[in-house]
C-alpha cells in the first residue's frame, strides 16, 4: 500500500487499517476485504468528506476502489437543515 504516510500528512484524517497485514519485510499489504476506513473531522460536514477524500487519493494500491458517496446523504441532511434556519431567520426579520 502506497501513500499511508502522505495522507497521514493532513490534519485531522484519520486512516483505520482494516484488511491489511505486514509482509515479510514490514511493508503494510492489503489481506482482503475492505482494507482501509478514512475519516476526517473538520468544522462543518461539506470539509470532512473533502478532507476524507483528500486521503484516499493520496493512497494507492493494486486493485484500489473505494465508494464516492460517502457523507452525501449526511451533507444533504446538514444542507437541508441550514436551508431551514436561514428561512426561520428570515420569517423572523
Amino acid at each position: 500500500i502506497r501513500g499511508l504516510e502522505a495522507a497521514g500528512e493532513l490534519e485531522d484524517l484519520y486512516v483505520f487499517h482494516a484488511g491489511t497485514a505486514r509482509d515479510s519485510t514490514g511493508r503494510t499489504v492489503t489481506a482482503g476485504g475492505r482494507v482501509l476506513g478514512i475519516t476526517a473531522t473538520a468544522p462543518d460536514i461539506a470539509a470532512a468528506v473533502e478532507r476524507a477524500y483528500q486521503g484516499v487519493k493520496r493512497i494507492d494500491f493494486a486493485n484500489r476502489f473505494y465508494r464516492r458517496d460517502i457523507g452525501h446523504r449526511a451533507l444533504a441532511r446538514s444542507m437541508h437543515s441550514t436551508q431551514g434556519e436561514d428561512n426561520e431567520n428570515e420569517r423572523k426579520l
